[in-house]
């Protein structure tokens, strides 16, 4: 019923106000159309050799009277009135008014000027123009005024105002019928839902959408974007949800995942949407047995598996520390048999050898790297390689300050642990693997260089080897995705600005090389002055 009450509000205001509008249109030109006539007939008056000559007569009013009132019942007007230079009339539809001065002010068109308003006058109020009459010197002798009534003005426009009255009537009775219609035809979609039925459904609905942690992406069966919660802009890393509404999936998310939400399969799949490991879930839509769309359900893994590789760090740190406790046990059950054996120089030489060995102690002065979680993080991959059996050196010269921007040193840390995974997981039983990190060559750039060697990448490859599923390690177990690692360091470094490249490495493995632009005041002052830039 309100929605019913609301279109025929709607129709009969939009009927009235084109009535009106076009009765003032109507007015108007009635007025214009008068106007025109009554300046050709004044013109047509003032210039005419007869009135001209007659005002040297004797008796001008005996000579122009009989021609302006012929003239006035010729072009329909309520008056034709020839004055002279003086306002003294020469004419009038009242002959008593021959002879009189006129009622109204003759100045605008004794000084040369045509005038056109509404006066009032001896017949009342009327509409009318004054024309100069100007003599053969130029020089103005008189005036002709022609008027019509404004009661006539009016009863010419009410007598054409019937059928325009009709026009807007059929017009909103036919309106109010057609709301009704419409009205029911909607009502009918909604399911006889009310306005405020509506809008309480839809107030849960925002609730509930853009209150759970699951991302949320629907599309209807043209495969444009019809629904994006807040948590799914967080993933996928829209500003405005709404400004994606109703375009191309394919234009607004990348293509695996918009292939993903596309096709709707009806299992769980890994995606790797721009840095983001999305554990996706999608499923079709349908109403009344019709397919209108799909819905993809998005659950962030990226943060998952962060806190996964920590625990795998700190697992292999805690496994370095035992070892290395394993170790430092058996030296001491070394020395204290060649103490008991009396061997005291023996003793003394093997604590030499093997006082600074062990997986962690080579890094405990961090190498010249100045941040603490990136250093932390070297620290436990190292004790990881050395579980591995693969040797993992930083490089001498390597020079890091300490990083005050957050998030760029989560990017950096995200960089190297997974260039160093790679480098590893491509090393053989006894590998080598080198990583340098800079902050020296450039300034207000970090350069990490990873080395190891592993069998490289074939030089057909390196385009490619940035790219999702593109891996050479062999297939997955079932239960991870993999060859996304080096796609996340690749769109890391484009994000801030950066590259990341792959060549030959000296010792015939592969060699990753990553440019990180850190953003202003990201890295400590003195980052490029502290240390000499020594060569790689």
């Amino acid at each position: 019923m309100q929605l019913l009450l609301l279109q025929v509000a709607i129709v009969l205001v939009t009927v009235v106000g084109t009535g009106v509008t076009a009765m003032l249109i109507q007015e108007h030109q009635l007025r214009e159309a008068y106007q025109d006539r009554m300046i050709a007939v004044a013109q047509s008056v003032a210039r005419l050799p007869v009135i001209l000559g007659a005002f040297d007569d004797d008796d001008p009013s005996a000579v122009i009277q009989p021609v302006a009132e012929v003239v006035r019942n010729a072009s329909d007007v309520t008056y034709v009135v020839v004055t002279d230079a003086a306002g003294i009339r020469y004419s009038h539809p009242n002959p008593e008014r021959i002879g009189e001065r006129v009622s109204t002010d003759p100045a605008i068109p004794l000084s040369g000027q045509v005038y056109v308003g509404t006066q009032t006058g001896t017949l009342g109020e009327s509409w009318r123009v004054k024309v100069p009459i100007f003599g053969d010197d130029g020089e103005v002798i008189g005036q002709v005024s022609v008027g019509i009534l404004e009661s006539e003005l009016r009863a010419d426009f009410l007598g054409g105002l019937g059928g325009l009255l009709a026009a807007l009537a059929v017009a909103a009775l036919a309106g109010v019928v057609g709301s009704a219609w419409i009205g029911r035809v909607i009502r009918r979609r909604i399911y006889g839902l009310e306005p405020d039925e509506i809008r309480a459904m839809l107030e849960t609905r925002q609730a509930m959408l853009h209150g759970i942690r699951e991302g949320i992406v629907a599309v209807d069966d043209r495969d444009r974007v019809v629904l994006m919660n807040d948590a799914a802009a967080r993933l996928l890393g829209v500003a405005e949800p709404e400004s994606v509404l109703g375009r191309p999936v394919a234009d607004v998310l990348d293509a695996e995942l918009a292939h993903v939400v596309a096709s709707a399969e009806e299992q769980e799949t890994l995606v790797l949407s721009g840095e983001r490991v999305l554990l996706v879930h999608g499923d079709r839509v349908r109403v009344d047995g019709r397919e209108v769309g799909s819905i993809a359900i998005l659950r962030d893994r990226t943060e998952l598996e962060a806190v996964l590789r920590e625990l795998q760090g700190a697992q292999g740190l805690a496994e370095g520390l035992r070892a290395q406790s394993h170790e430092f046990s058996n030296t001491l059950h070394v020395v204290s048999g060649l103490l008991e054996l009396g061997d005291v120089d023996a003793a003394i030489a093997y604590i030499q050898r093997v006082g600074g060995g062990g997986a962690l102690s080579s890094l405990a002065d961090r190498g010249g790297i100045g941040d603490v979680e990136t250093a932390a993080l070297v620290l436990a991959k190292r004790s990881r390689a050395h579980e591995l059996a693969i040797e993992l050196e930083l490089a001498p010269h390597s020079h890091l300050s300490p990083i005050e921007d957050a998030g760029f040193r989560t990017d950096l840390v995200t960089v190297v642990g997974n260039l160093l995974d790679n480098a590893m997981e491509a090393c053989v039983l006894g590998g080598h693997v080198r990583i340098d990190i800079r902050d020296d060559r450039e300034p207000g750039v970090v350069v990490v260089r990873v080395d190891d060697d592993g069998p490289g990448v074939p030089e057909d490859r390196r385009a490619e080897i940035f790219e999702p599923d593109v891996t050479g390690k062999g297939p997955a177990d079932g239960k991870a995705r993999r060859g996304i690692g080096l796609t996340i360091v690749r769109r890391v470094a484009a994000r801030l600005g950066g590259d990341a490249t792959v060549d030959r490495a000296p010792s015939g493995g592969a060699r990753f090389t990553v440019r990180l632009p850190a953003p202003d005041e990201g890295v400590a002052a003195g980052g490029s002055a502290a240390r000499a830039v020594e060569p790689a």
